[in-house]
């Protein structure tokens, strides 16, 4: 059998990170990595995308009020409890791609929000997904 893509394995634990943030903010306590340990330990994950998922969740952890203001301040006319949960945990997601894992190429981490959000999103979500991440990408406010 064949090993997948690294770029499939990136995609799931992106998946997994959405769901496990999702649940954090229905009602986890601690910070969303702490959170998702603990749950981890209870469901079954795949050790290919475990590296991923913990790199993405300590990011969004670590940096989660810093995110949170580049959402609110490009979220044009909206506050960040208004936006819908999925809505909010892709942004997190996208942004900590975008700002903080230079390894990831900013288009790739946009395309890849993008997926989440016609995935999970409602209808309107991946338009309004991008402009929010186009305007953190256009503002300077990403990494190398």
């Amino acid at each position: 059998m064949t090993r997948p893509a690294r770029s499939h394995v990136r995609s799931r634990a992106r998946s997994w990170t959405l769901n496990l943030l999702y649940a954090w903010e229905l009602g986890g306590e601690g910070t969303p990595l702490e959170h998702a340990r603990r749950t981890l330990a209870h469901r079954t994950m795949s050790a290919r995308y475990r590296p991923h998922v913990e790199r993405l969740l300590e990011t969004v952890s670590r940096n989660l009020s810093q995110i949170d203001a580049l959402i609110e301040r490009h979220a044009s006319n909206w506050r960040l409890e208004r936006l819908h949960a999925i809505d909010r945990n892709i942004l997190r997601i996208g942004i900590a791609e975008l700002r903080w894992l230079d390894d990831i190429p900013a288009g790739v981490a946009i395309h890849e929000a993008l997926q989440l959000a016609h995935r999970y999103g409602s209808p309107g979500s991946p338009r309004f997904l991008n402009g929010v991440l186009d305007a953190v990408l256009g503002d300077g406010e990403v990494g190398p």
